[in-house]
């Protein structure tokens, strides 16, 4: 049990995947009647044999979140979607289509997009016909809102439609407009960013100058220590300390800020205030965590109507698939499959994806997540309150197996330092945020206009955070955190470290085509920030085991000449930017902490030195993999979590 897992732990009764918590959500005193639209729905209800006093709860719930009637009904659960659109079909007297032929559909290409990604919008939409052999088209009654009074009022009025009609499942219809959308999502997906905003894009990993850069580089660098090793050596290492003392300043600085975590106090919401919110994960060979995920994801504060979960799946992971339709999924939950094809990336899952959602607010998970169930009701707060230019929120994240080996504890000082740290701080400057991969709360409209992920860039959460600020968008944190397990093995942990390292180069490279612009688009202030970010923290990386290397090897000829040496000067830059370096890192580290981290902290300073040469390491690989395979997305498995929910002890603020 760890000790930040004792500071965040939500108050919840029971761990059912399927209920609904209402802390936080005000309701009314006292129950009211059943409105009008209610009563409509009574000779439905009785062909399914519900009695007429479970509406009162429905309707009530309808009314306060200004939902529609029927979606509050099966968010309820009280009847299945197949079985209520039989009915309404049955009332109505209309045909019913248990399936749905993709290539029978007559609907716009844009008709069919508006539709899956406006679910209560049918007005925006021209009526959906559908073609059967031997008998005239057929509209299509179950896409967007389900006017029962209305149709029953045309159907009387005029009858003769009646045989040109049928109703058919929502989900079934969706299914079907996906499949004949699927060519243009996956387009959109790899080549939107590209096509709109090339600059912003990491298809080309780099231009044909910064090529010639990194050719001329990699050419004089032993050309210069051929024919001047120790000027070339002292120049090089000046260099390194450039960006090690940078990264050692940025921390220093974020470290005057850093306090241990808390939770900020949150005023109860009426649900009618409250937006539809898109969850958004992306799983990939994730087959062994999916009912935990859907645990997890169920304990989410949020009406039931108005939310809609997304499980991102590649068509060809046929465990996963079959491990999430082995799972009895509510309403709210929908399984989409992105095309085997273009790059195979998080990002371009994400973006096919995107189109396909109608949240004013988007947020994304990772498979292995557990979300603090308040953690939207924060989120959506926080946006409310904040002007529109405010376009993402980044949850905290926390690691709770540190203590079951030195890669999980370092990996767990580290995440301390980042969400509780660095990026808060980096927040309230108002300077750009290097987003994490999970836990980002979007507002929708922003995250289009930037034109959301990039597919060809590994880590797109970074890319992304540098990309809104460009746009003219800042992004912030909350309090709120999401749980998850540092990796388990050191095969795990390297591929996803290499990962981010190469991701970070790629974003480096990308936005830094044109310097000026950069700098003119984000500021002075968020320019330097970038250079210790991305490039630094590589570089830094990489240039760890050279001054270790240098420092060894002075020291022994030190030793041997039992005197100063002209390299004596070289050895004093590289011990202070590693003593500095290491310093910076735990000093950080330790500013984040709850009195119980602190216990352990003396393992993390001796570990630290080896956690740097991994680290290091994986920088050399990800330098490797930029250039061999700069699209390839490494997989880091997760395992089911050993970690449970405990008694908070949280300060409120």
């Amino acid at each position: 049990m760890s000790a930040v897992e004792k500071v965040f732990e939500p108050e919840l009764n029971d761990n059912s995947p399927h209920r609904q918590p209402q802390a936080l959500v005000r309701r009314g005193a006292s129950p009211v009647e059943p409105f009008e639209e209610a009563c409509d729905w009574l000779p439905v209800l009785q062909r399914l044999g519900i009695q007429a006093d479970r509406l009162v709860p429905v309707a009530t719930r309808a009314r306060a979140n200004k939902t529609p009637f029927h979606v509050e009904l099966l968010a309820a659960g009280l009847c299945a979607e197949d079985r209520l659109y039989r009915a309404v079909a049955m009332d109505l007297r209309l045909a019913f289509l248990p399936a749905v032929d993709p290539a029978r559909l007559i609907v716009r290409e844009g008709d069919a997009l508006t539709l899956l990604g406006s679910p209560f919008a049918s007005r925006h939409a021209r009526p959906i016909l559908y073609v059967e052999p031997d008998r005239p088209p057929t509209q299509l009654v179950g896409a967007g809102l389900l006017d029962l009074r209305g149709l029953r009022r045309m159907l009387g009025d005029h009858p003769e439609r009646a045989g040109r009609m049928a109703v058919v499942a929502p989900s079934m219809l969706r299914k079907a407009l996906i499949t004949c959308s699927e060519p243009r999502l996956s387009a959109r997906a790899c080549e939107t960013l590209a096509s709109n905003v090339p600059d912003c894009s990491a298809n080309v990993v780099a231009t044909v100058g910064q090529g010639f850069a990194i050719g001329a580089t990699l050419v004089s660098l032993p050309l210069g220590f051929a024919l001047w090793p120790s000027s070339a050596m002292l120049a090089l290492h000046l260099l390194f300390s450039l960006f090690f003392l940078g990264c050692v300043a940025l921390r220093m600085l974020a470290a005057r800020r850093a306090e241990p975590p808390y939770l900020a106090k949150l005023p109860p919401v009426a649900p009618a205030d409250l937006p539809v919110y898109s969850v958004m994960i992306a799983l990939y060979r994730e087959a062994a965590v999916v009912p935990e995920l859907l645990t997890s994801l169920g304990r989410i504060v949020w009406p039931r109507a108005k939310l809609e979960i997304k499980l991102v799946c590649e068509a060809d992971d046929t465990e996963t698939l079959a491990a999430l339709r082995a799972q009895p999924l509510r309403p709210w939950v929908e399984i989409i499959e992105v095309p085997a094809q273009g790059p195979r990336t998080k990002p371009k899952a994400l973006t096919y994806a995107l189109p396909l959602t109608s949240g004013e607010l988007v947020a994304i998970y990772d498979a292995e997540d557990k979300p603090h169930p308040l953690q939207l009701l924060e989120a959506w707060q926080t946006f409310r309150d904040a002007p529109p230019d405010l376009a993402c929120l980044q949850a905290p994240l926390v690691i709770t197996n540190a203590g079951e080996g030195m890669i999980q504890r370092l990996f767990a000082f580290e995440y301390a330092a980042l969400f509780r740290g660095m990026l808060p701080w980096l927040a309230a400057k108002g300077v750009v945020l290097p987003l994490g991969g999970t836990s980002n709360h979007f507002r929708r409209r922003a995250l289009e206009a930037v034109g959301s992920w990039d597919p060809f860039n590994v880590t797109e959460d970074a890319d992304l955070g540098l990309r809104l600020a460009r746009f003219g968008y800042r992004c912030g944190t909350i309090t709120y955190p999401t749980f998850e397990e540092a990796p388990h093995r050191l095969g795990d942990w390297v591929p996803q470290r290499t990962r981010w390292f190469k991701g970070w180069l790629q974003t480096w490279l990308v936005h830094m085509r044109n310097p000026r612009q950069l700098r003119r688009e984000i500021g002075t202030a968020s320019f330097l920030i970038v250079q210790v970010l991305f490039a630094g923290m590589v570089i830094s990386a990489l240039a760890h085991p050279l001054m270790i290397v240098t420092i060894a090897a002075i020291l022994f000829e030190m030793l041997r000449a039992d005197t100063m040496t002209p390299h004596s000067a070289l050895f004093a830059v590289d011990v202070i930017n590693i003593s500095c370096g290491y310093a910076a890192f735990l000093v950080l580290g330790a500013a984040t902490l709850v009195k119980r981290e602190r216990k352990s902290l003396w393992k993390t300073v001796l570990a630290t030195p080896v956690y740097w040469m991994m680290i290091s390491y994986a920088a050399w690989r990800a330098a490797w993999h930029l250039y061999a395979k700069p699209f390839h997305w490494e997989k880091t498995p997760h395992r089911i979590s050993k970690s449970r929910w405990v008694k908070p002890a949280s300060r409120t603020v």
